[in-house]
Parts: C-alpha cells; structure tokens; sequence
C-alpha cells in the first residue's frame, strides 16, 4: 500500500500516511495517460491560425502581361501562390481543435497519475502556514524547508483561501489548486505534489469510487 509522508506547517515530517483505496494503488496505464494528455492539450489550442489563399488577397482581375511577346514566364494573376505577395497554398485556416474527453478515460488516467506519484514517493500530505493575509515568503520557506523550492510543485489545497492563492502566485514553479480541480496533466507535470489533510479526504470522495 501507498504511503505519504505527513508535514506539520514548520515543514517537518510528523509520520508517515497510508494512502488507501485504488485512487494511489492503481497500475499505471501509460496509454490512458498518453490518450488524455494528448486531447488535454488538443483542447489548449486556440486554432485561429489563419493565411489568405489567391481569392483572399488583394489583386487580380487583369492579366500582368500579355500571353506572348514578352520573354517572360506565363503569368494570369498576381495573386499566384508562387508571386510575393501572393496567396498562400494550403496554408492553415481557423479550427476547432476541442473533443470531448471520457469521463470514464480522466478517471482512469487521473487513477494512474496519483498511483504512479504515489509509488514514487512523490506525494505529501502538508498542514500549510497559517495566512491571515497573502506572505508569499511564508510559502516560500516552507517549501525550502522541505527541499522542494524552484521544482515543480503542485499544491492541492480544499475550499478558496483568497490569502493562499496570492501567496502561491508569485513564486515560480508553484501550482495551486483546488482539489477537486486536478487533473492528469496537472500531476504529470508535477515533481512533487502537496495535498492539505481536508483535499486529501476530498479528493478519496470524489474521486475514489
């Protein structure tokens, strides 16, 4: 069975956390992972790209030369391909790049994510600094505490804690999120990932059955 570490808000391990249940002891399915990411990523894209073929620049309409006489290579338009400033051949036009993600696929992958972070030992279990107002320094010296400052930490925490997400904003390499927002990408991202004792539970109801 998964364990974690737990982390009181000094940054010092208090014990160690069994992580039950099939959500951190699944078998890590590297193709449900990479079917996930890819669509996940997909659905990122803007897909507004766009370039004008020859009907879409301006010009035309007369010939620039006559056919024969000239010496010159055959030419009908200058709105050709092959002229500057010219339309562009099969050049990208705006695309809806979004499709729709399993349910049944995200659960599977996000089983997979935790699982594999879990057998890493890359999961933490932190009772964070108390804030009463945004300390960005605060969680900053509770990550150097740890080891973890400037690695790519994802921090799971439960409900919205205006004073927390601002502290976790302005350092670099941190994610904060809620809990019930995580996703695969999110944890495949990750080096480490910090999850408060309140998302921990949160997250065993949503998504551990």
């Amino acid at each position: 069975m998964a364990e974690a570490k737990v982390y009181d808000s000094q940054g010092n391990v208090k014990e160690n956390k069994q992580l039950a249940g099939p959500l951190f002891n699944s078998e890590v399915k590297a193709h449900l992972l990479h079917s996930f990411v890819k669509e996940y990523l997909n659905n990122q894209r803007q897909g507004n790209s766009s370039t004008k073929t020859r009907t879409g620049v301006s010009g035309g309409g007369k010939k620039p030369w006559r056919q024969k006489g000239t010496g010159r290579a055959r030419a009908g338009s200058n709105t050709s391909p092959i002229w500057t400033g010219g339309g562009i051949a099969w050049g990208p036009s705006p695309k809806d790049w979004y499709r729709h993600i399993p349910k049944k696929l995200k659960r599977a992958a996000l089983y997979s994510a935790f699982s594999d972070k879990a057998m890493a030992d890359c999961i933490r279990v932190v009772e964070l600094p108390n804030l009463d107002k945004p300390a960005s320094k605060a969680i900053a010296d509770f990550l150097k505490k740890q080891d973890i400052y400037h690695k790519r930490v994802l921090l799971l925490s439960e409900g919205r804690d205006e004073n927390l997400t601002m502290s976790c904003r302005n350092i670099k390499w941190l994610e904060h999120k809620r809990s019930v927002l995580v996703n695969p990408y999110d944890l495949l991202w990750a080096e480490y990932v910090l999850i408060t004792p309140e998302a921990l539970q949160k997250i065993e109801e949503v998504f551990a059955n």
